[in-house]
């Protein structure tokens, strides 16, 4: 690997439900026609949803699904992106990591060997939501805080569902922040400009190695995948998932990717609301839920009944 040009890496970060898949598909959709691009991205369950959704046959991609909540599934990463540069020699690797991966840890492994070898780490591009940037509960959050603090590239998310007040709040508490960021944006439905990836590397005085921690002990994942011949009633699907915050105890994260008669949909539960868009995906369905409880024979058994009949 040594011998080959350096591919640069830009990370991907921020909290679960802040919209890094919809900003990555727009910045995939937009990326230079000379730049080669592979993805990688992470997962927190072992069911990969935003690889699928990411997949249009383009560019490759590859998936770490079961990332823990400290890391970035550690060697499993490491083989993942070795592999992926030496086979695709891509001119930029985007690495979408969790919602719940420590982004300082995933930059320690990058910049050391073997992968330091390979790679050029470019921009941090962090996306936050300005309600939960400008509430100090969110900061209080070591692993919120690690993400904010490590960006080059600050990003606030769903802006228009903002009001004047906290977007304000957001670009001061933003500009105040230490190191100084080279970009702070808004965006509106995920439009990041693919060129904010080559923003100045700023300066940090240290990267925090990835430690363990529990301050988000309580959650857990359940996946499920169906075969590609699987078809959904978009309409049981709809009421499907207006019933889940009743029908999962502390629900953080819901997403899947179905097939509805002649296409495949990509559905997105968070914070409230969810939002449906077309994907290329046709691999198979899935589905995985992030919450405090689960019960798996009840959820299972809901989402069974949005299955058609086999004709």
């Amino acid at each position: 690997m040594c011998s080959m040009k350096k591919t640069l890496v830009n990370v991907l970060t921020g909290f679960l439900g802040v919209g890094k898949t919809t900003a990555l598909r727009h910045m995939i959709a937009h990326r230079p026609a000379h730049e080669k691009w592979a993805i990688i991205v992470n997962e927190f369950g072992e069911i990969g949803i935003d690889g699928a959704v990411l997949d249009n046959g383009e560019l490759p991609v590859a998936e770490i699904a079961g990332g823990c909540l400290c890391c970035v599934a550690g060697p499993q990463m490491t083989v993942t992106v070795a592999n992926l540069v030496r086979r695709e020699r891509p001119d930029r690797l985007i690495i979408e990591a969790s919602g719940l991966a420590h982004a300082a840890g995933l930059i320690d492994e990058l910049r050391a060997e073997p992968l330091g070898n390979a790679l050029e780490v470019g921009a941090v591009m962090t996306l936050v939501d300005p309600r939960q940037f400008a509430n100090n509960d969110y900061f209080r959050q070591p692993l919120y805080r690690d993400q904010v603090m490590i960006a080059d590239v600050l990003l606030a998310t769903k802006a228009d569902l903002c009001d004047a007040d906290t977007l304000e709040a957001y670009r001061q508490k933003a500009a105040g922040l230490f190191p100084p960021k080279s970009l702070i944006a808004e965006i509106q439905e995920g439009a990041a400009n693919p060129a904010w990836l080559d923003a100045a590397v700023q300066p940090k005085s240290r990267y925090r190695p990835a430690v363990k921690g529990d301050e988000q002990a309580g959650w857990q994942s359940q996946g499920w995948t169906l075969p590609p011949d699987t078809e959904f009633s978009g309409e049981a699907l709809t009421a499907f998932f207006d019933a889940l915050p009743d029908m999962v105890s502390g629900l953080v994260r819901a997403k899947g990717v179905f097939r509805v008669l002649d296409t495949w949909l990509w559905l997105n539960w968070t914070e409230g609301r969810w939002a449906a868009n077309q994907v290329a995906w046709r691999r198979d369905n899935r589905f995985e839920l992030i919450a405090g409880q689960i019960d798996v024979a009840r959820v299972e058994a809901a989402l069974q009944a949005c299955v058609l009949p086999k004709q």
